[in-house]
């Protein structure tokens, strides 16, 4: 009966709605990550990458306005990635359209909110939430298969003209902001720029695939049928068998693949533990599952 329900809410939602929802996504990340800019990252001096962290070098040395910065560097790198990256950019209109909304929206918020008080004046504790800030916010922006364009932008034409992958270009980018902060603010302000950046990156994790990891188990068995019927009926989660073969003893070796959660693993070893001591069992992160019984579709 739920499971029917869900069916008949998902066809509820056109797909004029999903876009708006889509489109609220990415004004509301996009606002948050302006917000986190100018209450922790802009008053300390956190020059973080991308186009945010060369703004606010441009504060520094040249006065500048950082949300004419970074209009100045989001609209001709938004127009450089129709013409130079065509079809992987305007390819899907709708992604061009919401990437166009964030390019555009990001710095307005910036400029909405620059006489806000700073949160803090601590620069390690403004390094910590500027990057959760940072990574909150464009973690929502990219779940609605978007962008804030930037230096994502550039990153992906230097990804096709050179044939260095996108996390390389990203890198590059982000290492060199970082590396010229360390020249404009000093060595201890980048190192701050750095711990932005990197929790920046592990939020946007946390907040596309959620802190919830599950576990997948591999089990092999001299008694799978037995360790499978006690993870179908006491652990009660699904399993899979898949075809192995051992190396050492050249004889078939059915492998029991099973996905639980973090507080049914010792469940799961204490069972395996009781039918086969000598069982072989492997326990991984599984950073996100889809599925009955986990995340919804």
């Amino acid at each position: 009966m739920k499971k029917l329900k869900r069916r008949e809410t998902a066809k509820l939602t056109t797909p004029f709605q999903r876009t708006l929802f889509e489109f609220a996504h990415v004004l509301v990340g996009s606002a948050i990550v302006a917000v986190a800019f100018n209450l922790f990252l802009l008053p300390n001096q956190i020059a973080s990458g991308g186009v945010a962290g060369i703004s606010t070098l441009f504060v520094e040395l040249f006065g500048f306005e950082p949300a004419f910065t970074q209009w100045a560097f989001n609209i001709p790198l938004f127009i450089a990635g129709v013409v130079l990256l065509g079809g992987s950019l305007t390819g899907s209109l709708l992604y061009g359209a919401k990437t166009l909304a964030g390019t555009l929206f990001l710095p307005y918020v910036v400029f909405l909110t620059r006489h806000w008080e700073p949160a803090t004046q601590d620069p390690l504790l403004a390094s910590i939430m500027g990057g959760v800030g940072v990574g909150l916010g464009l973690g929502i922006v990219f779940r609605s298969y978007s962008s804030t364009g930037g230096t994502d932008l550039a990153a992906q034409i230097i990804t096709k003209y050179t044939g260095i992958t996108l996390g390389g270009s990203i890198f590059i980018i982000d290492g060199l902001v970082v590396t010229s902060s360390a020249v404009v603010f000093g060595f201890e302000f980048a190192l701050y720029a750095l711990l932005a950046l990197f929790i920046t990156g592990k939020t946007i994790d946390v907040v596309q695939v959620g802190a919830g990891y599950s576990k997948m188990v591999l089990i092999i068995s001299e008694y799978e049928e037995e360790v499978k019927q006690g993870l179908l009926t006491q652990v009660d989660r699904g399993v899979t068998k898949l075809a192995g073969y051992g190396g050492y003893t050249n004889h078939d070796r059915p492998v029991l693949l099973c996905v639980v959660g973090r507080n049914e693993v010792t469940k799961l070893k204490q069972l395996v533990k009781t039918i086969d001591a000598q069982a072989f069992v492997i326990v991984t992160d599984a950073s996100e599952v889809l599925g009955e019984g986990f995340k919804r579709k």
